[in-house]
């Protein structure tokens, strides 16, 4: 079990850029915000790349350190460039590995990437926790899309489904020393959802949070209660801003010790300008336009960027 001071915000983060980028026929069946395109294969990569570079470059711009990994043509990956579902790290150098449902989605997991941030770029990694032999079970837990975390406080919120699943949402909070606050949401047409990143975030101060989502009164009140517990401003969500992935932000700190909110241009867009106003107000906000990304996979800004806490070695 970890103990380790960590912040919640970090400076860097990992970027996988797309190489044969498309929407994901194994995820659609669990995943109803993706698939709206009718571009073709090679029309959404083309997309995405100039989306990806786009972003990455605003990023080292507004002061993040920004680490690029090419994904590789083979075998074909074509959700790889949101790595936090395959992979978190940590402040006390513990990298976690997790099991994901779709089977073309296992590949993802790259251990020449970590073997990088440790040997080349100057991290320390000090343990791996390979959590995908739950896989065997088909009981599976995607990274930060399957939890949000509070790291200063410890608290994974979880938005329980077919890929957020609570034997091993418990391993995790015993090897990493979280308390799990779990609940049940849908979308509007009374689907499941199974992505909690969808619907939330926390950052230092302000959380965001689509509460309406979730589904028992009971729970709505046990997250709402803990946000307030631990000194977080909570900014609701209805379900026009949930499905435009305003949920899907994420706060980071650029070098100079600024807070950044990264978001998309259609999550910022859906905000009221009172919203908008207490967004700028907590810290910069960058918002970037990667239609094709949502569109195509049905994930945005926060999903494309593995928060790295590792310390220097």
């Amino acid at each position: 079990m970890t103990s380790a001071a960590e912040s919640q915000l970090t400076s860097t983060v990992l970027m996988i850029r797309p190489v044969r980028f498309e929407s994901n026929p194994m995820a659609a069946e669990s995943h109803r915000f993706q698939g709206k395109t009718d571009a073709s294969p090679k029309a959404q990569q083309d997309a995405a790349l100039k989306e990806f570079d786009n972003l990455a470059g605003a990023l080292r711009e507004d002061g993040l350190d920004v680490i690029v990994v090419d994904d590789t043509s083979e075998p074909h990956t074509p959700d790889s460039i949101f790595p936090n579902n395959w992979v978190s790290f940590h402040a006390d150098g513990s990298v976690v590995l997790y099991p994901m449902e779709a089977q073309n989605r296992r590949t993802e997991r790259r251990m020449d990437i970590v073997e990088r941030l440790d040997s080349q770029l100057g991290y320390s990694v000090r343990e791996i926790i390979d959590l995908s032999h739950h896989e065997i079970e088909q009981h599976y837990l995607e990274g930060t899309d399957s939890m949000v975390l509070d790291r200063v406080n410890r608290v994974a919120y979880a938005c329980l489904s077919s890929r957020t699943q609570l034997d091993v949402l418990g391993d995790f909070a015993q090897r990493m020393g979280y308390d799990v606050v779990a609940f049940d949401a849908v979308d509007r047409d009374g689907a499941a959802i199974y992505r909690t990143n969808v619907l939330m975030n926390v950052g230092e101060e302000l959380a965001v949070l689509c509460d309406e989502a979730i589904l028992r009164e009971e729970q709505r009140t046990a997250v709402l209660q803990r946000l307030q517990e631990t000194g977080h401003q909570v900014m609701s969500l209805n379900y026009d801003q949930l499905e435009a992935f305003a949920g899907n932000m994420l706060e980071l700190r650029t070098k100079e010790g600024e807070r950044l909110v990264v978001m998309s241009q259609q999550a910022f867009d859906s905000l009221t300008d009172e919203e908008q106003s207490l967004l700028q107000k907590n810290g910069k906000v960058l918002s970037a336009a990667i239609d094709e990304i949502e569109a195509s996979a049905g994930r945005s800004v926060r999903c494309m960027l593995a928060e790295v806490h590792l310390p220097h070695s």
